[in-house]
């Protein structure tokens, strides 16, 4: 059976990874989250100083963007892979609340939405790839077989998330989460460079209300479709 691409796009913290990583184990497929790639670039801005809450020196980021090396290396134990910057696993530096509060500001750059654009296509090339992020089927993969966008409602994204950082141990606030939702759906929505839309023929899944499980088996009924009549 020939492999095909998947795009699964979505506001922040709709569990789109969450369920590209399960597909991708499941199909045997390359799962990419396209968004920790501008995490890595964020978390490279505000160690450099050019981001923090009261400026964005985008011009002093674009001029060090060759600087920037973003690789995804597989972890056996995990089961999917992680991000390296420089050669430096951050995978876990790049899911703070304080990236978050600024990921969407450098992903609305032109120059770096072009060069990791670039970098993404040449990932999915071979097709076998689970992909998930804001302008994947409309951009990165406008020709993929299986378009899906993900979608709940603020409230419920926000509680997602807030538990998720508090496992972590992060010390934050449902309100700063919820306020950070808001602002980022607000500028991915916005931006004039591929901003967050759906695609003409995505799929559009509402998971306010889904289990992890109901969500992997009517996503995975939709793969097994797509598949046959590929």
């Amino acid at each position: 059976m020939d492999k095909i691409t998947i795009a699964i796009d979505g506001f922040s913290s709709t569990g789109k990874s969450t369920v590209a990583k399960q597909l991708a184990k499941h199909l045997g497929y390359v799962y990419v989250d396209s968004g920790a790639m501008y995490r890595a670039v964020t978390y490279f801005a505000m160690e450099q100083g050019f981001i923090d809450k009261n400026h964005f020196d985008v011009s002093g980021l674009i001029s060090k963007l060759n600087e920037v090396k973003i690789s995804l290396k597989y972890n056996d134990e995990l089961g999917y892979s992680e991000m390296f910057l420089n050669g430096d696993n951050v995978e876990k530096k790049i899911r703070t609340l304080e990236v978050s509060e600024n990921v969407s500001l450098v992903a609305a750059v032109p120059e770096i939405r072009a060069q990791l654009v670039k970098h993404q296509k040449n990932m999915g090339a071979e097709k076998g790839v689970v992909m998930d992020g804001r302008d994947i089927g409309t951009v990165v993969f406008p020709n993929a077989e299986l378009k899906l966008f993900m979608t709940a409602s603020p409230e419920t994204r926000a509680i997602r998330r807030y538990n998720e950082l508090k496992q972590r141990g992060d010390d934050v606030t449902y309100e700063a989460v919820l306020k950070n939702i808001q602002d980022r759906d607000f500028i991915d929505s916005n931006r004039k460079d591929s901003p967050l839309v759906k695609a003409s023929d995505a799929i559009e899944i509402d998971n306010s209300h889904m289990s992890k499980e109901q969500q992997f088996e009517i996503i995975l009924n939709l793969v097994n479709k797509t598949l046959k009549s590929s």
